[in-house]
């Protein structure tokens, strides 16, 4: 069915009944789906590594030969800073004894002492089912804080607090995001539209195109094998927010132009959904593509974004594209009051700047100096890409979280007391022939701080070998330690061994996420470059194009590292910069996306010039206000208490208002007039002389300001 075709279908006097009918059904159907969401979500891929990393492979085979209970390990810190007293011992020793009830087999091993004699530690796995795990840390924490000596510091680390510090710090932030979201878009949509009815109804179909993508989700994560965490589906909510609201003013902008050239609103509905479709469709086609290019990614929390957002701009282009037209003709022309678009039959000489004033003057700005704006542009955005040095890349473990926890707290301490690898050592399974071979080589080894005495497995195959580092775990110098030790121990006849632990971990998560921005970065690329070939079916557009949008992001990143760095944020989790690459490219062309089709289609009318100056002016607005607020949607992230959360928030936002402001106002414009109609190469429109111009003035696209 061609677009002309669904656009009366859907707007039609009596076909907008059924198709608010049928939307009525779907949503009742997908409401408790949706809900479901979060049951089904997998939080154990935000941590995991491809089966190929040797860290992988090494926990496999120490899994496989040492098996274990699936425990949580506690590990409860005191310290002292002028001293352990008997005091402080004795409330370790009661400690013990009552932690006693929560450990495997009721056995805590005893206290180790530091060397300092200032700080001691309890480290033991807990008993029972997760639920249980769980309640038994809240009784741990609660123990160890009771009854401390005054001066004794105390603190819950180990996977155990950690677990227990996620769990709060995420408790009810779902429901944060989402209202933080909705509150910003809604204070925008009333600014945008000083309607008191107008603003709900497009923040209302993406409410319902977001319950319909997290059914589908959950339908697929359930049966089909999509793997979601907290993270994409708190990106699903974000994205369907921002992304329905920019097809919203899309099509509401073009309807407003088309009730005041047509009585009949259905009539001028139908219109504007022809005329808004292709573009929405190309801006669908182009975020949904990138996001499937994540399919390419090894990295497992990578690659499941891309499905679960590419679900989300599927659901958010149908409900645009259908309910809201639907809504909007049911309620008619007195759902903009105060600002209600009267049909004006005489619309000949009609004067656009007199509805564009501001970007009226942008143009012409733009259109006397097109060459001095576009370098000018160009300048600017590479200033701010100057900003990039104060990023870096890999975010250690005690700064995950934007404020302070217990479990962060412990690891300080017992850092300050013991060597930097002490609570996470790297691990070494390898050939059981071999093992006093190995612990020499291991003790050979630049950085090693310490080695373990070999653990046999059950079999008699295998044994297990912890080598402290001297190093922070997270560092760069740990990490080096552990590739020296991989080299030494591969060079010992035999071994088979494998490197497995924390920093052995992020060693290989460094490297997975360099291949996969190596590999799927260039691939967005193309496929955002081969959409935009079809749509404007030229190609020295494209190239132009593509070439902003690198350019944008770069800038993107300097701009958002000088706020990062004031925020004391600037070390960016690994997947950060394809994951940001990704929403920058295929999001912040969106705007240029609308803004070309629009000059695209003046063109052929107006000629070059004129057609490309005429665009800007009635798209400003409009778009303007679509990239303010997927910004805000955006930047709403910062709630979260995850820095890689406030990080991607930062970026993005920062991002899209330097398209929407810079690039799609005044660089992309500029150096379509310098380029000249050659822009359109080898499309007909670079080579076709235009048309003698029409009197008819069209009514501008756009919202009241």
């Amino acid at each position: 069915m061609s677009r002309h075709r669904l656009a009366g279908v859907i707007t039609g006097r009596r076909a907008k009944f059924a198709t608010l009918a049928l939307w009525v059904v779907v949503a009742g159907l997908v409401g408790p789906l949706a809900l479901k969401l979060t049951e089904v979500q997998d939080n154990d891929s935000l941590g995991a590594l491809p089966v190929s990393a040797e860290a992988s492979r090494a926990a496999e085979r120490a899994e496989a030969a040492f098996p274990e209970p699936d425990a949580l390990v506690a590990v409860a810190v005191y310290a002292r800073e002028a001293g352990l007293t008997d005091a402080d011992r004795s409330k370790v020793a009661a400690d013990r004894t009552a932690f006693a009830r929560y450990a495997v087999d009721g056995i805590v091993p005893p206290e180790l002492p530091s060397d300092d004699g200032r700080a001691l530690l309890l480290s033991f796995p807990l008993a029972g089912t997760d639920e249980a795990q769980s309640a038994a840390v809240g009784e741990i924490r609660d123990r160890l804080a009771d009854g401390v000596p005054a001066g004794l510091r105390t603190a819950l680390t180990g996977s155990a607090g950690a677990e227990e510090d996620l769990f709060d710090a995420f408790g009810g932030m779902d429901v944060t995001l989402l209202f933080a979201t909705i509150g910003a878009v809604a204070l925008l949509l009333l600014i945008t539209y000083r309607s008191p009815v107008l603003w709900l109804i497009p923040l209302l179909t993406a409410g319902v195109a977001s319950q319909v993508a997290s059914a589908v989700v959950y339908l697929l994560a359930e049966y089909g094998g999509l793997t979601v965490d907290f993270q994409s589906q708190n990106i699903l909510t974000v994205l369907v927010l921002g992304v329905g609201v920019d097809y919203a003013l899309l099509i509401v902008a073009r309807y407003r132009e088309e009730l005041r050239r047509h009585e009949d609103r259905h009539e001028a509905m139908a219109l504007a959904l022809r005329r808004s479709f292709p573009a929405m469709c190309a801006s669908a086609a182009t975020v949904g593509a990138g996001l499937l290019c994540l399919l390419a990614a090894d990295l497992p929390s990578t690659r499941g974004l891309g499905p679960v957002g590419a679900v989300g701009i599927a659901a958010t282009l149908v409900a645009m594209a259908t309910l809201l037209p639907a809504v909007l003709v049911l309620f008619g022309r007195w759902v903009f009051w105060p600002f209600v678009p009267r049909h004006t039959v005489d619309r000949v000489g009609h004067d656009v700047a007199a509805d564009h004033p501001g970007w009226a003057r942008v143009a012409r700005f733009v259109g006397r100096r097109p060459g001095t704006t576009w370098i000018g542009s160009t300048v600017a955005l590479g200033v701010l890409v100057l900003g990039i040095g104060n990023l870096s890349i890999g975010l250690p473990g005690d700064e995950f979280f934007t404020r302070e926890v217990g479990s962060v707290t412990g690891q300080r301490m017992v850092e300050a007391h013991w060597p930097a690898g002490t609570l996470a050592p790297a691990e070494i399974v390898a050939a059981a022939g071999s093992a006093e071979q190995v612990v020499q080589a291991a003790r050979g080894v630049d950085g090693v701080a310490e080695v373990g005495p070999p653990e046999r497995s059950a079999d008699g195959r295998w044994v297990r070998i912890p080598a402290v580092l001297a190093d922070d775990p997270s560092t760069g110098a740990a990490k080096e330690s552990v590739d020296r030790l991989r080299t030494a121990l591969r060079a010992v006849p035999g071994a088979d061994p494998l490197v497995g632990g924390e920093t052995a971990y992020q060693l290989d998560t460094d490297r997975v996420t360099a291949r996969d921005d190596r590999v799927v970065m260039p691939l967005i690329l193309i496929v955002v470059f081969l959409v935009l070939v079809l749509l404007l079916r030229a190609l020295v557009a494209p190239l132009l194009l593509m070439a902003s949008v690198v350019l944008s992001y770069l800038a993107a990143l300097g701009a958002a590292g000088l706020i990062l760095d004031a925020l004391g944020h600037p070390r960016l989790w690994v997947a950060l910069p394809l994951q940001t690459f990704l929403f920058l490219v295929a999001l912040g062309v969106d705007y240029t996306i609308f803004l070309m089709t629009r000059a695209r289609e003046e063109v052929a009318v107006r000629g070059h010039r004129q057609g490309v100056l005429h665009a800007l002016t009635v798209t400003g607005g409009v778009i303007t206000s679509a990239g303010v607020v997927l910004a805000t949607t955006f930047a709403a992230l910062s709630v979260m208490p995850l820095v890689p959360s406030v990080q991607t928030g930062v970026i993005v936002a920062v991002g899209v208002l330097i398209d929407t402001f810079l690039v799609r106002s005044l660089l992309i414009p500029a150096l379509a007039l310098s380029v000249g109609s050659a822009t359109w190469w080898p499309g007909r429109l670079a080579r076709t002389a235009p048309p003698a111009p029409t009197p008819v003035e069209p009514v501008p696209a756009t919202v009241p300001h």
